[in-house]
């Protein structure tokens, strides 16, 4: 095999249909590289489910030992509606759909010791005013 050759392979396929998306864990075979690009993983499996690039998540990737093979989890959206509302936010900053908050680390703490002073029903409350007067700031 040449240097660029990758071979993609997936493996126990799902379809979810309560979250709209289709799950399966992908192999990747790349002898010679250290590792596969996600962006060009995304077209080579949305290319190979007829499916947009945009609307594949993946993630989980972890290279065999020795190298040359990598497995990871692959889900592919119905739409980019259902994707916004089932997908974790730090995988939708690293997909571009969302902006990261700034936040400074001493705004988060004093929301957080704030949240615990509160006990009860109330606790929710003043967190959730704990952490609009941190994003004021």
């Amino acid at each position: 095999m040449s240097d660029g050759a990758v071979l993609v392979k997936t493996r126990k396929f799902m379809k979810n249909p309560l979250l709209a998306r289709r799950q399966m864990i992908v192999d990747i075979i790349h002898p010679g590289r250290p590792n596969v690009p996600k962006k060009e993983l995304s077209e080579v499996v949305g290319g190979m489910y007829k499916a947009d690039p945009k609307l594949t998540i993946l993630f989980g990737f972890r290279t065999k030992f020795g190298g040359g093979k990598s497995t990871g989890f692959c889900l592919i959206y119905d739409n980019e509606e259902s994707m916004r509302k089932f997908e974790p936010k730090h995988r939708q900053i690293r997909g571009g759909f969302m902006e990261k908050k700034e936040q400074s680390r001493k705004a988060m703490k004093e929301a957080k010791n704030k949240g615990k002073k509160v006990r009860g029903t109330g606790a929710s409350i003043a967190k959730h005013k704990a952490k609009r007067a941190a994003a004021e700031e």
